[in-house]
C-alpha cells in the first residue's frame, strides 16, 4: 500500500509539474498576441486611412485650360484623398470637341465632362438630369435658362456664370492714348486699334494654333451685326434657317481688314491662347476676344498687370455695346455611367460652396451656386460697371446647329491666311454647313 500511495503521489506531482510547466504559455500567449496586435493596428489603421476605399476609377474629360483647368484637377485630387475614388482627370484642349463628337458616336463616354455652353442642345440626351441634386436649388436665376431643357430638366452643375466682353491691358491703352469709355462701336475699336499700333503694340492677339481662339472673334462679333439691334436683327432668319449668309461676309471682311491693317499679331495662325493671355498680362497686347479667364491666367504670370474688361462694341451708333454670357465650368454625368453613385459624389463634392467658389475664382467668373462668393479679384469692379449692360447668349450656342463651331474656327483660320477669295468661300462654306446641320436638328 505503501508502494501504491508512493507511486500515485509521485505521479500526481508529476502532472501538476507539467501543468505549472504549461501553464505559462496558456497564460502569455494571449498577452503577446494582443501586444502584437496593439503594435500593428496602428499600421493597419494608416492603412485603411490611405488606402482607396472603392475600386473604382472615374473618368473626367475636361474643357478647360491653364489655371481653371489645374484648379480642377486638384478638386479632383482632393476627391480622392477624402474619398479613396480615383478619378481619371484629361484635359485635351483644342481636340477636346473632337474627342467628344467621337466618344458621342460610340456610346462609350466619360463618367463627367464639361459641357463648354451646350449641356442642352449637344449633350442633354447623353446626360443625367440633376434637377433631384441637393445642389439644384442653390442653382443661380441668371445660369438658369440656359441650362435647362423645355422640360425643365437641368443637366449640369454650373461652377460659375460666364460673363464676358473684351479684356485689355491698362497700361497699353493709357500709354497708347486710348479711352476704352468712348469706344461705342467697331469704328471706334479700329481708330483705338490703330492708335496701340502707332505706340508700339500689338492691337489684338489671336492665338490660331489653338483654332477656338478664331471662334471667339466670330462669338464676340456675330451679335453685334445680326442679333442685338432691337429695330434691325436676324434673330427670327437664325432660327427658322431662312438667313441670308450673303451677310456674313460683313464680319469675315472686318477681320481681314484688321489682319492686313496690321491689328492682329503676326503669328495669329501659329500663336495659342497661353501665349496670347501672358502677352496681354507683360503688356504687349491690347485687346483680346477671350473670357476673364485670360485675366486670371494673365495674372498668374504677371501678378501686377493691371488689366480690364469692356463691352463688346455695336456695329454702329444705332446700337449700344453688349455682352456675352454663357456656360463656363458646367459639368454633368453621362447617363449610362457603370458608376453612377460615385459619378454623382464627385459632382456634389465639386458644389461644396468652398470648392465651388475655388473654380469659379480660377475661372474670374461669379460663381453659379447661390450662397457661394467667389474672388473676382481686379474684375469684380468691371462687373459692377456693367451690371446694367444688354446680356446675350454666345451667338454659336444659341442661333446656329450643333457643330457648328468647328466652322467657325476653319472658316476664320482661312480668311487669316489670307486666301484670294476667302471671304466669299467663308459665307459659302457656312452656308451649306448650316443648311445640313439646321436640317438635321
Amino acid at each position: 500500500m505503501k508502494k501504491f500511495a508512493s507511486i500515485i503521489l509521485g505521479i500526481t506531482l508529476s502532472m501538476m509539474m507539467f501543468a505549472g510547466c504549461s501553464k505559462a504559455p496558456v497564460e502569455t500567449a494571449p498577452a503577446e498576441e494582443a501586444a502584437s496586435t496593439e503594435a500593428a493596428a496602428p499600421e493597419a489603421k494608416a492603412e485603411t486611412e490611405t488606402a482607396p476605399k472603392s475600386d473604382v476609377k472615374l473618368t473626367f474629360m475636361s474643357s478647360m485650360v491653364g489655371v481653371p483647368s489645374e484648379a480642377l484637377e486638384q478638386a479632383c485630387k482632393d476627391f480622392t484623398a477624402e474619398t479613396g475614388i480615383a478619378v481619371e482627370y484629361s484635359a485635351p484642349g483644342a481636340n477636346y470637341e473632337e474627342l467628344m463628337k467621337t466618344k458621342m458616336a460610340s456610346q462609350d463616354l466619360p463618367d463627367l465632362w464639361n459641357t463648354h455652353g451646350w449641356s442642352v442642345a449637344r449633350y442633354s440626351e447623353y446626360l443625367r438630369p440633376i434637377n433631384d441634386q441637393p445642389f439644384a436649388k442653390d442653382i443661380v436665376d441668371s445660369i438658369k435658362p440656359l441650362i435647362t431643357d423645355a422640360d425643365g430638366q437641368m443637366y449640369v452643375l454650373p461652377s460659375d456664370v460666364d460673363l464676358a466682353g473684351i479684356v485689355y491691358n491698362i497700361d497699353v491703352m493709357d500709354k497708347s492714348g486710348v479711352k476704352v469709355d468712348d469706344i461705342k462701336t467697331w469704328a471706334d475699336f479700329e481708330a483705338a486699334c490703330e492708335k496701340i499700333k502707332a505706340a508700339g503694340f500689338t492691337p489684338v492677339h489671336i492665338g490660331g494654333k489653338d483654332n477656338w481662339t478664331i471662334g471667339q472673334y466670330f462669338d464676340w462679333v456675330a451679335p453685334s451685326f445680326y442679333i442685338t439691334n432691337e429695330s434691325k436683327n436676324y434673330r427670327d432668319a437664325f432660327k427658322d434657317g431662312s438667313f441670308d449668309w450673303k451677310n456674313w461676309e460683313e464680319i469675315c471682311a472686318m477681320l481681314d481688314k484688321w489682319n492686313k491693317a496690321g491689328y492682329l499679331n503676326v503669328d495669329a495662325l501659329t500663336s495659342d491662347y497661353i501665349t496670347g493671355a501672358k502677352a496681354l498680362g507683360e503688356g504687349k497686347v491690347g485687346f483680346e476676344f477671350y473670357g476673364n479667364y485670360a485675366i486670371t491666367e494673365a495674372l498668374g504670370a504677371f501678378p501686377d498687370a493691371k488689366l480690364g474688361m469692356m463691352p463688346v462694341p455695336a456695329k454702329d451708333a444705332s446700337d449700344q455695346p453688349t455682352l456675352i454670357g454663357g456656360e463656363r465650368l458646367a459639368t454633368g454625368v453621362w447617363k449610362d455611367s457603370p458608376h453612377m453613385d460615385e459619378a454623382l459624389q464627385l459632382l456634389n463634392y465639386l458644389a461644396r460652396p468652398e470648392v465651388c467658389a475655388k473654380l469659379a475664382t480660377a475661372n474670374g467668373t461669379p460663381a453659379g451656386l447661390k450662397g457661394v462668393e467667389s474672388d473676382t479679384g481686379i474684375i469684380k469692379p468691371f462687373y459692377e460697371k456693367y451690371a446694367n449692360v444688354k446680356t446675350f447668349p454666345y451667338f454659336d450656342r444659341e442661333y446656329l446647329p450643333s457643330g457648328m463651331w468647328d466652322d467657325l474656327c476653319i472658316t476664320g483660320a482661312n480668311v487669316l491666311s489670307k486666301q484670294e477669295g476667302a471671304i466669299r468661300d467663308a459665307a459659302k462654306h457656312m452656308e451649306t454647313s448650316f443648311k445640313d446641320k439646321f436640317s438635321q436638328k
